[in-house]
């Protein structure tokens, strides 16, 4: 197996984007090479812990509606582009998303790390709902098929939110800026929503790699 790191925050648009993409790539590829594991990166560090008013964070960000709508339209079709619905009208708050990174890494030592990235991206893009919000996230893992009880204690305290913020903080150090950016075999990066065809013809090289190498 080989290993792919990716950098991602679960409201980042183009990283659901670029799961999507990845994920029909190894559809078409079943016999695919990769190990997948998960990073943090919070595309908003300094937003206040409880979030704040989708609209409020649009005009800050865009200038408004307008500036919005400019900005979003190719992201809407980029998501149709790669099979995935984004009610972005849906969204009523942008959330602080350490918890929601917090509920990865805890998923991540279970090995049901792709599955919760997988949820929250649906549950934030698609169905509009806080995954900033306790209850969300513990649903979420419980869906996943994370313990119930051990996830709202540990949702209720701060373990691991240093642990995760050094981790943020030392992949900007490294020169990171955006997400989604993907990491082969702890060697070749890979920034932005790749498409579906590049991903398949990288499989395609690393086997035949693979098949060259010496019995």
């Amino acid at each position: 197996m080989i290993k792919l790191d990716i950098l991602s925050d679960p409201i980042c648009p183009w990283c659901y984007i670029g799961w999507s993409n990845l994920t029909r790539a190894m559809a078409a590829r079943p016999d695919h090479p990769f190990l997948i594991e998960w990073h943090p990166f919070q595309l908003n560090p300094d937003m206040p812990a409880g979030g704040m008013d989708r609209r409020h964070y649009l005009t800050e960000k865009f200038g408004g509606t307008d500036g919005a709508l400019r900005a979003y339209r190719p992201v809407v079709e980029h998501g149709e582009a790669a099979g995935i619905t984004l009610n972005l009208d849906q969204i009523a708050r942008t959330p602080n998303t350490l918890d929601a990174h917090r509920l990865i890494h805890w998923a991540g030592l279970e090995g049901r790390q792709t599955p919760v990235v997988a949820a929250l991206f649906k549950a934030y893009f698609t169905d509009g709902r806080d995954i900033g919000d306790h209850a969300v996230l513990t649903q979420i893992a419980v869906d996943a098929g994370m313990a119930q009880d051990l996830v709202t204690t540990l949702l209720a305290g701060d373990a691991d939110a240093d642990d995760i913020m050094a981790r943020d903080a030392h992949t900007r150090s490294r020169g990171v800026s955006g997400v989604p950016s993907f990491v082969i075999a702890s060697q070749h990066v890979l920034s932005g929503a790749q498409p579906t065809d590049t991903w398949i013809a990288i499989i395609d090289e690393i086997a035949e790699q693979i098949r060259d190498q010496p019995q």
